[in-house]
């Protein structure tokens, strides 16, 4: 099998907890905090995962600066990006209750959450691809990183949408076309960054790092934390342990 169709079926795979969840959140009754354990516990996996594989990844690649320039830019593009997303209807595209009920009534706002779905998921994707040409490291952990992260996503969206009156095809077809998505970014990422000299893969790396933080901030903790308050934190040190034992391989 060619290399950019191992990476489309690793971001495919990843992309396909969005469904996964959705599902979960469609047919199986499931209080408030449950689904913000869920989100707290993805949240702490992705924090490892950005911590210890993209960032160390894209400084070996291409040095300090590199990651610097890559990771603020990230940040920067995804908050600019998600101020835009906000003001058309996506404000509160991760949230389970009355807020997304709100946004996906709105004009434009189901549109919006899609966007902004996709918008969260590419730069996860991405980094998939290019674990792969690095050898399978930093690919590895981040399928297993983004699959649990976006299964609350799935989850709370789901549950959101369902109560605004959505219909089970106007759901499940946004997370099937996300999860098609994200395997394409990470076929893309294979492709296009075959050639691409160190300091590019490194800008790219922290880049996506940079941005799944800032999502992270913006997002999946605050509807983590709203409703398990408290217990958000110890949940997520959970989630951040497991991903800390992926990267370095469960039992090493």
């Amino acid at each position: 099998m060619s290399g950019w169709m191992l990476a489309a079926g690793w971001g495919g795979l990843a992309g396909s907890a969005l469904l996964l969840g959705a599902s979960i959140g469609w047919w199986v009754p499931i209080g408030p905090r449950a689904v913000a354990a869920v989100t707290a516990f993805g949240s702490g996996v992705l924090i490892s995962a950005l911590s210890f594989e993209l960032m160390d990844e894209a400084h070996a690649q291409g040095g300090l600066l590199s990651t610097w320039l890559g990771f603020l830019a990230g940040a920067v593009a995804y908050t600019v990006a998600n101020a835009w997303l906000a003001r058309r209807g996506a404000r509160h595209r991760k949230r389970s209750g009355p807020q997304m009920r709100d946004d996906s009534a709105s004009a434009g706002g189901g549109m919006a959450i899609a966007i902004g779905a996709l918008h969260d998921g590419v730069p996860e994707s991405t980094v998939i691809g290019l674990g792969l040409l690095q050898g399978g490291a930093v690919g590895t952990v981040m399928v297993a990183a983004v699959f649990l992260s976006n299964v609350p996503e799935g989850l709370s969206s789901a549950i959101g949408m369902k109560r605004a009156g959505r219909g089970a095809g106007y759901v499940f077809g946004i997370w099937a076309a996300i999860a098609l998505a994200s395997a394409a970014a990470a076929a893309l990422g294979f492709v296009i960054f075959d050639a691409a000299s160190p300091h590019a893969v490194a800008l790219t790396t922290a880049f996506a790092a940079g941005a799944v933080l800032a999502m992270l901030v913006d997002t999946m903790i605050p509807e983590a934390y709203a409703v398990a308050h408290d217990a958000a934190g110890l949940i997520t040190v959970a989630g951040f342990l497991v991903g800390f034992a992926l990267s370095k391989g469960v039992g090493a």
